[in-house]
């Protein structure tokens, strides 16, 4: 299966959480479309239509994003390039934070994927995942990407104030929001396999 992503952190993420399945890179020479949609489900079409009709192969595509509670669920679609076409992590999540606290404070977070499976033949169908938390002040720990240095989710219990950037990849794929779709793609393909 095609992965429409050039994106090194999903791909290894969607490995993890996919092992039975054989994922393979989108080849070089595949120019996808803008991601000008409106919505997760949205991009995520636009990418894996794209990678399906230049490789003949099923295709996935993710399209992920974060929505804030003070800034009404911005950044949401443009959470890749809040702070500018070309951001870094560190600048989008800079931006954030500031924005955030600019707004009167209400930190409560949401992480959103949707991921798009597009097959030869035309059968498309989208697999929503979801993780609420809070943006904590302060960016701590080593692993994870994008925004996971303040996200602490509220899966891993009150008493429990890691971020996303400081759990193992295991802890962080069984709550993530990828990892929840991810999980709803693999439950699609299992029972799609035992029908044929």
């Amino acid at each position: 299966m095609i992965v429409a992503t050039r994106n090194e952190h999903k791909l290894r993420e969607l490995g993890e959480i996919l092992p039975a399945v054989d994922l393979k890179t989108l080849p070089d020479d595949v120019d996808l479309p803008p991601e000008d949609g409106e919505t997760f489900a949205a991009n995520a079409l636009i990418k894996a239509r794209a990678a399906c009709a230049a490789s003949g192969e099923a295709a996935i595509a993710d399209d992920s994003g974060i929505e804030a509670a003070a800034l009404g669920g911005r950044p949401g679609v443009r959470s890749a390039r809040f702070a500018g076409p070309a951001a870094s992590d560190e600048a989008n999540l800079e931006k954030l934070l500031r924005e955030v606290a600019e707004a009167g404070g209400d930190r409560r977070v949401g992480y959103v994927c949707v991921i798009a499976l597009v097959e030869p033949g035309g059968s498309e169908r989208t697999f929503e995942g979801r993780c609420e938390g809070r943006l904590i002040e302060t960016p701590r720990g080593e692993g994870g990407f994008g925004y996971d240095p303040a996200f602490v989710p509220d899966d891993t219990g009150p008493g429990d104030d890691r971020t996303m950037a400081e759990l193992s990849a295991k802890e962080k794929n069984a709550i993530s929001h990828r990892g929840r779709a991810a999980r709803r793609l693999a439950a699609a393909l299992a029972a799609a396999g035992a029908e044929q």
